[in-house]
């Protein structure tokens, strides 16, 4: 009798738990913040999987599928909220030869100076730039000058200047390709980059 209890308590003992089952990896297509279409394709080692509507899903060697809003915020929710903010770039217009924001520009300035300070701890980049009228020294000096405006701005809102870095890239960087003195609205900016 107990050398059968013994043998029972080696057997016992050199009885293994079955492995555990493999957690399939999975990703989900979340919709983009701004509302424009997404797509991603998924390879594993036999197939890819094509995945172009907000929700759908793909599981490791499985086919495609579909989740919910709700069932992603269920089972995800902390996770998403967890992850930094994605980079923003507000884009501000001026006066013809000048660092006077265009009324547009006045309030969409307020609209970016608020995000802004949502963002803790962001790295702000003010970038000024002109269109190609005038001579390339002054429109350094003018993209420069818009870029301070700017900054000079946050920083009254409240932004500490230390993490606002200025730039001024004069006519290099045109949003619109023009001719030389060809005046173009759209290139007389400042980009405001937060990361």
């Amino acid at each position: 009798m107990r050398q059968a209890l013994i043998c029972l308590i080696l057997l016992a003992g050199c009885a293994t738990e079955p492995p555990p089952r493999p957690v399939p990896e999975r990703i989900i297509l979340l919709p983009s913040t701004d509302g424009r279409a997404s797509s991603i394709v998924v390879t594993t080692n036999d197939r890819q999987i094509s995945l172009a509507t907000p929700y759908a899903v793909a599981e490791a060697g499985a086919v495609a599928t579909a989740t919910t809003a709700d069932e992603v915020d269920l089972r995800y929710g902390r996770i998403i909220a967890m992850q930094p903010k994605r980079p923003r770039v507000y884009t501000l217009h001026f006066v013809f030869g000048s660092d006077e924001l265009t009324a547009e520009s006045r309030v969409a300035f307020e609209q970016a100076r608020s995000e802004i300070a949502s963002f803790p701890g962001a790295e702000v980049i003010v970038i000024g730039h002109t269109d190609r009228v005038g001579a390339v020294e002054f429109n350094d000096a003018l993209s420069r000058k818009r870029a301070e405006t700017v900054a000079s701005r946050l920083v009254a809102a409240g932004v500490p200047a230390e993490r606002i870095a200025v730039a001024g890239r004069g006519e290099r960087e045109p949003l619109i390709p023009t001719n030389d003195e060809v005046a173009e609205p759209r290139n007389r900016r400042v980009e405001i980059k937060v990361r």
